[in-house]
């Protein structure tokens, strides 16, 4: 089969594709964006990733999946290993490892009577450092130093901040938190897609609040993980709780990628005692509290409970308006750069998802100018920006594509999908794949009968309704066709 004839690395390729899909682009990105394919031989394959933390988080949460993904491309795999960039291979024991990952160790410091659930032994290797320096010294001081706070970056103010109708509302907010007034929005919950001004914002709070003297402490979600960590193996978890609780502004990113059963709710206390102090809290996520499904119920509830603001995808108006300010920041430092207004225009119409694509288009306009001594025409910016014009455009999904992966993923023939055969293991995943035809391509009913095995359009429009009502009914069918939707998008 062609499967089976395919090499490693194209394996690989396509076990990411679909953890991707199945993830969503920000979970995969956090855990596995770095993690490299080292060996695929006799069944065994060998993946690497950069820091012992992020090898004992996927042995703890996607060893099942993982084995899945690679069994689905690969029958004879049965073991998985991961192992850490630079460090030293174990040494094999005499007695076979069990097939699929090997189960972490526990971490031997405890919470009260709770070990901590969800790590294993190994964290980053800063982390580890941190933790090799904390234990010569005393709990207070071992503390301070895991309490210190992500770096900010200078450029992320509220003179830098553009404000439109989708953000204005946030913008508000968080100007009133860092004017240090009474605590009146507690916790402020912000929530957008990626490149939309979250951590600008975030950030721009924690400087102007530490500009007053306020005591702030502005943390990613991960990093919060990771001290909270590094202060149990170092015996200083009472005086991380206590020093984190005496804080007057907390500001914590990225909240979809906080896991761990223990990690929870040690936050949730946390979040709880600064509430009742009236000390600020400031919560950022790609999505609103009630869709973050891997939250505890309680951490969920306690972040619905204040403000809860979303930022939307910028108009023109406040795209064209970013293209303006970063100009106006450009030219400060290069004082001869000019772009045509026809030519922000264009940007502002073509880059249309984020801030962030944005100032990276406006970032090469500038590369090229000051690299070629070229000025900046229209033509020059089409040329410039055709990949990332082109990329901000939807996919086209052909009916190739969906007979492709409805066959893989029910495990049928694409001849099976075109038979006139009645069984339903066949049936279904026909009509799945004539909804989806329907629903994700411009192709008519009678042009996707002829493609499925010159079929009646008649027979396509009773599996389109089909699907329809089923998937009203059928949560778990429902969520079947988005993830293969999400698969042909990706």
């Amino acid at each position: 089969m062609q499967v089976q004839e395919a090499s490693g690395s194209e394996h690989w390729n396509r076990v990411k594709k679909r953890l991707r899909a199945e993830l969503g682009d920000d979970v995969f990105s956090s855990w596995f964006a770095r993690v490299d394919l080292e060996e695929h031989h006799d069944g065994t394959v060998r993946l690497s990733v950069p820091t012992r933390f992020l090898k004992q988080w996927i042995q703890s949460h996607y060893n099942d999946r993982l084995m899945g993904l690679w069994q689905r491309e690969c029958e004879n795999v049965h073991r998985i290993e991961l192992t850490v960039r630079g460090a030293m291979r174990p040494r094999q024991s005499a007695s076979p490892a069990p097939s699929g990952l090997a189960t972490p160790k526990r971490l031997p410091a405890q919470v009260g009577d709770r070990r901590l659930e969800g790590f294993g032994e190994g964290n980053s290797v800063a982390a580890a450092q941190a933790e090799t320096a904390a234990l010569g010294r005393g709990e207070a001081e071992a503390a301070r130093d895991v309490l210190q706070g992500a770096a900010l970056d200078p450029k992320y103010t509220f003179e830098t901040f553009v404000e439109g109708d989708s953000n204005s509302l946030a913008l508000a907010a968080a100007r009133q938190v860092a004017s240090g007034g009474a605590v009146t929005f507690n916790p402020l919950y912000l929530h957008a897609s990626v490149g939309l001004g979250k951590t600008h914002l975030m950030q721009a709070v924690a400087a102007k609040a530490r500009a007053s003297g306020r005591k702030v402490l502005y943390l990613t979600a991960e990093h919060f993980m990771y001290r909270f960590v590094s202060a149990l193996k170092a015996q200083s978890a009472l005086a991380f709780k206590d020093t984190l609780r005496s804080i007057d502004l907390l500001l914590i990113d990225d909240m979809q990628f906080l896991h761990g059963k223990q990690v929870q709710q040690e936050f949730c206390h946390t979040l709880n005692a600064l509430i009742d102090g009236a000390r600020q809290v400031i919560v950022a996520a790609d999505r609103a509290p009630s869709e973050l499904d891997t939250l505890d119920d309680r951490v969920r509830s306690r972040l619905s409970g204040g403000l809860v603001v979303g930022i939307q995808e910028p108009d023109f108006s406040l795209r064209r308006n970013i293209l303006t300010a970063r100009v106006a920041a450009a030219k400060r430092t290069y004082p001869n750069f000019e772009v045509p207004e026809t030519v922000l225009d264009y940007i502002a119409k073509h880059v249309a998802s984020s801030g962030r694509d944005l100032e990276g288009a406006l970032n090469r306009l500038v590369a090229h100018n000051q690299l070629t001594n070229q000025p900046i025409t229209q033509e020059m910016a089409e040329l410039t920006l055709r990949d990332l014009i082109r990329s901000s455009e939807p996919r086209r999904v052909k009916i190739e594509d969906i007979q492709r992966v409805v066959s893989k993923h029910y495990n049928v023939t694409k001849a099976d999908l075109l038979s006139a055969r009645r069984t339903r293991t066949i049936v279904r995943p026909r009509q799945i794949a004539m909804y989806l035809a329907k629903v994700m391509t411009p192709r008519s009913l009678p042009e996707i009968g002829r493609r499925f095995g010159n079929r009646d359009h008649t027979t396509v429009l009773h599996a389109v309704r089909k699907i329809e009502e089923l998937a009203k009914g059928d949560y778990a069918l429902a969520q079947e066709l988005e993830l293969l939707k999400r698969m042909l998008d990706a």
